[in-house]
């Protein structure tokens, strides 16, 4: 054994002397090419840069003048990178890009073209507008070019994860302090609450982001909600893999990690159904909600397609974020119920998972191809069985009995009080709605200040279970709660093991399980804690429930997240973090793994009660 492993050792040592010789040994004519073909990714690089500084700050006169040759020779790079690559054999793009990059190539050199007033159209095309998209598509396209390896003995998958959402938090801080971003001067701390709550898709506000922000510090914060949703990794990574085609088996191992998929052949499948479905359920969620709003009330067109696609994307990622003042409260929309019904439906939709969704997608596509075959075929329909799994079986009775148990609490103890003045329909929708709006959505219909104890108690349990494993919200998910519960009851029957629906739960997701909820407890205790040192003139119940919204990523509020001093804020920033990554997730991104598969110690019983 140790020979054979002496042996596997040398030709290890010998295989990274000959990748050593061949990087550091390259022909200078290769390592000029491979410096020149990054030249266009840097000189996008530079232009995004340059469009956040022109649309953030007050620029000199001469500056656009100035910018613009840097756009151009943006394009120009873009066009010589895109058309080379169909030159060389090593570089050229897989046949299924092709098609994307004869477009991308003709669309930049009609910019082009238009810019050098070589061409004119027929009809009006506002140049600095697409000129801002077309250097956008160039830095994506040469972004997604450049070959990024993870090393799996390097790179923790868990630290990867918790530093790309560091660095889209910082980076949001950093463009929300932009003087155009705001119509008055931000503070660092106001600017940080933000985009954390935008970023862990949160929801709470230190300011109102309707009057406080302008227009593009409004789309900054929508990107900041798309990206916190979804999580950057995903786009960066599945990007990357359709240009380039190709991926190591490290980076889909750590992939496979951050995204909780079995299948590490399926891992960039499964990314790209991720954005599919976020982008056409935002789509649609977006139209249902352009229709329902009134002309009156918003009578721009362009102001209603915002208003649908802010509140949409806002929506599915349970962000909460809205541009209203008061939220849904408002005498203007507190009863346009089918408004309220769309979001619900946006909210249930992104709150119960991807998994859950892909699962039920397969379940109805056999469902429909065993039809098909009966009608037309008069084939005996296929039993397939357990084509619903047992995840999704749990977190769907778990979602349903959530909705209904809060749709009645709320209907039973607000009927006189928030709901009086509603009629029967609106007190059922608005029921509903603040049943939903608690499993981590943050959106509200009623001033929750007025709401009775007994509903705040209700809310404050919604929020700290939250929505469901693998979705874009936050809390100690669905699944995590039902299984606890479960090994409760059968621990109260006697029995050494958890089942349902005639499987048996594994002992590690038992563990995670009340592992994830023992540091809920510890996260939200420390938050109070720290608050109610902070802010002495606030009650402690007002406190509680802030501080689960934060950890629920729930963004909902009894009034006093304004009024809270800096250092109740940094709690509140530090919560909502914590809350969207998971305490677990931070431990294990800094502690070592350790497999302990490889022995066993002698079990004893301990006294537990």
């Amino acid at each position: 054994m140790k020979e054979g492993k002496s042996i596997r050792d040398d030709v290890d040592s010998i295989k990274s002397k000959v990748s050593y010789i061949r990087k550091s040994h390259l022909p200078k004519d290769k390592k000029l090419f491979k410096g020149i073909r990054r030249i266009p990714f840097f000189l996008g690089l530079a232009s995004v840069i340059s469009f956040l500084y022109e649309k953030g700050f007050d620029i000199p006169e001469y500056y656009p003048e100035v910018i613009i040759y840097l756009y151009l020779i943006t394009i120009i790079s873009g066009i010589i990178s895109i058309s080379g690559r169909f030159f060389f054999r090593s570089l050229r793009p897989r046949l299924k890009i092709i098609p994307f990059d004869t477009l991308l190539l003709a669309f930049l050199i009609l910019i082009l073209l238009l810019n050098l007033n070589i061409i004119t159209l027929a009809f009006h095309i506002s140049f600095f507008q697409w000129i801002y998209f077309a250097v956008f598509l160039v830095f994506i396209r040469e972004f997604s070019a450049l070959k990024i390896d993870f090393k799996k003995t390097v790179v923790n998958p868990a630290l990867l994860f918790v530093s790309s959402f560091l660095a889209i938090i910082i980076a949001g801080t950093i463009i929300l302090m932009f003087p155009n971003a705001t119509t008055q001067p931000i503070k660092l701390i106001d600017s940080l609450f933000t985009s954390t709550s935008a970023v862990c898709v949160t929801g709470l506000c230190v300011v109102d982001t309707g009057t406080y922000f302008t227009r593009f510090g409004q789309i900054i914060i929508l990107l900041l909600i798309q990206v916190g949703g979804i999580g950057i990794m995903t786009f960066a990574s599945y990007f990357s893999y359709f240009f380039r085609g190709v991926s190591s088996y490290e980076n889909q191992l750590i992939l496979s990690e951050m995204n909780n998929t079995d299948r590490i052949s399926e891992v960039f499948s499964f990314l790209k159904q991720v954005i599919l479905i976020t982008f056409l359920i935002e789509a649609i969620g977006c139209f249902f909600v352009y229709e329902s709003l009134d002309s009156q009330l918003i009578p721009h067109i362009n102001e209603r397609i915002f208003f649908a696609i802010f509140h949409a994307v806002s929506a599915f990622c349970n962000a909460g974020f809205s541009t209203l003042q008061n939220g849904f409260a408002e005498n203007a929309y507190q009863y346009n119920y089918f408004l309220h019904l769309v979001i619900a439906f946006l909210i249930i939709t992104g709150g119960i998972g991807f998994p859950i969704i892909f699962n039920l997608l397969t379940f109805l596509k056999e469902k429909i191809k065993s039809f098909f075959r009966y009608v037309f075929l008069r084939k005996r329909m296929i039993h397939a069985p357990w084509l619903i799994n047992l995840n999704t079986r749990i977190v769907l009775v778990t979602t349903l009995v959530l909705l209904v148990f809060g749709t009645l609490m709320f209907f039973i103890f607000e009927y006189n009080n928030t709901l009086a003045h509603h009629s029967f329909f609106g007190k059922i929708v608005t029921s509903f709605f603040g049943s939903v709006t608690p499993r981590t959505a943050g959106f509200n219909t009623v001033n929750t200040g007025l709401l009775l104890k007994p509903t705040v108690l209700i809310m404050i349990f919604l929020m700290w279970v939250g929505a469901s494993p693998g979705s874009t919200g936050g809390g100690i998910k669905t699944s995590a709660f039902a299984v606890a519960i479960m090994n409760i009851i059968n621990l109260s029957r006697g029995m050494g093991r958890t089942e349902v629906f005639k499987r048996e739960i594994s002992t590690v997701s038992v563990n995670r399980a009340f592992a994830v909820i023992l540091l809920s407890f510890a996260v939200i205790f420390i938050s109070v804690l720290c608050m109610t040192l902070y802010e002495p003139d606030k009650s402690v119940l007002d406190i509680t429930f802030e501080c689960v919204s934060a950890f629920g990523t729930v963004g909902l509020s009894r009034g006093i997240t304004a009024d809270l001093n800096t250092a109740s804020k940094t709690v509140l920033v530090m919560t909502m973090f914590l809350g969207r990554v998971g305490l677990l997730t931070l431990l294990m991104a800094f502690f070592r793994k350790i497999s302990s598969d490889k022995y066993r110690f002698p079990s004893e019983n301990i006294l537990i009660n």
